[in-house]
């Protein structure tokens, strides 16, 4: 059983680059789908799919993206973590490496970046950040 499951995706995708795997596989859910939907919009990695088992879950194979051999994302960390939730206002949503990087935040309407976030006027749950 998983307590964190986009902690548990985060680490799979970060063990997946550091072994230089092409796909790496992960339980399937709405959140995650969305978390990884985000990362392929802007540029991390190169798709993703869901594939049905036959015990009628489903997984999330996620296509990693390497640059010249080296990973596209170079730093992956997890903010709101179940211990302690992290939320910011629209105001407040940190520029991960001046604007080099991304925020990935839960908000009312989905899961978004954090320049989509801006776009929006929305704020919420930050979830990480994508360098």
């Amino acid at each position: 059983m998983v307590n964190d499951p986009i902690g548990d995706l985060l680490t799979r995708i970060r063990n997946g680059q550091a072994a230089r795997l092409a796909k790496i596989s992960s339980p399937a859910s709405k959140h995650r789908v969305s978390l990884v939907q985000v990362l392929k919009d802007e540029g991390y990695i190169r798709d993703f799919s869901i594939v049905k088992q036959d015990n009628g879950l489903s997984d999330l194979i996620v296509e990693l993206k390497y640059v010249e051999t080296q990973p596209a994302i170079r730093e992956i960390k997890r903010v709101s973590k179940p211990g302690r939730r992290v939320y910011t206002q629209i105001k407040d949503v940190p520029r991960v490496y001046n604007g080099l990087g991304i925020s990935i935040l839960s908000t009312p309407r989905g899961v978004m970046s954090d320049k989509a976030a801006r776009e929006a006027n929305v704020g919420g749950e930050v979830l990480c950040r994508v360098f």
